[in-house]
């Protein structure tokens, strides 16, 4: 349990600007991570092994790419008790993002809205500071206390029709550091983007990406799984080509899946049906938190039907207590992520959302 309680923290930082806030808090993680200060802040990791894709999770309960978008606080993150952790979204070029101001707290309602546009340093800073990250040097002698996501976008500047491109250079770039790669093609602050997850489209990238994916496999002898972002604004016939698409790619001919591809449930939303009347509800952005709970588990359940049992499937979107942790792996989640939720209630969060999957889980 830390001992500096996140109650006592949250009324100073909900007093700042939310980037402000944000910013303050990577940069107090990055500073403190490799020193004992860690304790303020740190959680026990909850034992509850599970394999995915080919991989072994220490528990259910990762962090959502976003938070950490230059990898500069992999190790702080770590000692929060996550079984996994995702940082990015990294582009090959850095990037200032839209305009400030470009965050917004809807507390009424445990949400944010965003509209950062994937601002980050580009390729090279972010791999730099993966390589830092001293749990990776831990993995090397299989003391890895988790897994580590890298997630990957395309620039603002890119043409939507050149958008493999940037796809296939970040690929190169982290495949050699990463436990799973993340595709997102579901950000509403790039121009275009969602446009990725429409049939054709989507069935070029995905085939790109395998490609380039079984490439690097052979020359670096290990294959890792790339799991596909994707919005929750989807309706059922969006959802099964997508669905359609991922088995084309994640599944062998008997339609079991291959540890190749896997899909994470959902992006934020562009729906402000939940907030309507609130303020800010009508910023431009992503909206994040408890109103994303719910059509993401619609998302998740119509997924996990149409993909069948054993595809990999990551919830993420709404969890702000450990009953909505659960309610993603009832929808049909293997293991979820939070992100918002750790911004309103703090790392006790991942630590009881961890607790209550494995308790489901014995149960079950």
């Amino acid at each position: 349990m830390s001992l500096l309680p996140y109650a006592f923290a949250r009324p100073f930082l909900f007093g700042l600007d939310p980037e402000a806030a944000h910013d303050l808090t990577i940069n107090s993680i990055a500073r403190l991570q490799h020193s004992p200060l860690t304790c303020l802040y740190g959680e026990q990791r909850v034992h509850d092994p599970v394999t995915l894709a080919g991989l072994q999770f220490p528990n259910r309960v990762g962090l959502a790419a976003g938070l950490d978008k230059n990898a500069r606080c992999i190790d702080g993150l770590a000692a929060m008790g996550f079984g996994f952790v995702e940082v990015g979204t990294v582009t090959p070029k850095g990037q200032g993002g839209n305009p400030k101001p470009r965050m917004f707290r809807l507390p009424e309602a445990n949400a944010l809205i965003n509209r950062l546009g994937f601002n980050n340093d580009g390729l090279d800073a972010f791999l730099a500071n993966v390589q830092k990250a001293r749990f990776r040097h831990a993995a090397h002698k299989g003391q890895a206390p988790m897994l580590l996501g890298l997630n990957i976008g395309k620039n603002a500047s890119t043409p939507i029709e050149r958008a493999t491109d940037d796809y296939l250079t970040c690929l190169d770039g982290v495949y050699p550091h990463a436990d799973y790669v993340t595709v997102n093609i579901s950000s509403p602050n790039t121009q275009n983007l969602r446009s990725l997850q429409s049939d054709e489209a989507l069935d070029a990238l995905l085939g790109a990406v395998a490609e380039r994916r079984e490439q690097l496999a052979q020359q670096s002898g290990r294959r890792i799984p790339v799991f596909l972002k994707i919005a929750p604004d989807l309706d059922d016939a969006q959802i099964e080509v997508i669905a359609a698409t991922l088995l084309r790619y994640g599944a062998d001919g008997d339609g079991r899946a291959n540890n190749a591809f896997g899909v994470i449930a959902t992006n934020t939303t562009l729906s402000r049906e939940a907030v309507k009347g609130m303020a800010h509800a009508e910023e431009t952005g992503g909206l994040s938190g408890s109103p994303v709970l719910q059509a993401s588990n619609r998302v998740i359940g119509r997924l996990r039907t149409s993909l069948g049992k054993g595809f990999p499937i990551v919830g993420v979107g709404g969890i702000l207590s450990a009953e909505d942790a659960v309610s993603k792996i009832e929808s049909g989640a293997d293991v979820v992520q939070i992100y918002t939720g750790l911004i309103y209630k703090g790392p006790a969060l991942v630590r009881a959302s961890a607790e209550a999957i494995k308790r489901y889980g014995a149960a079950a």
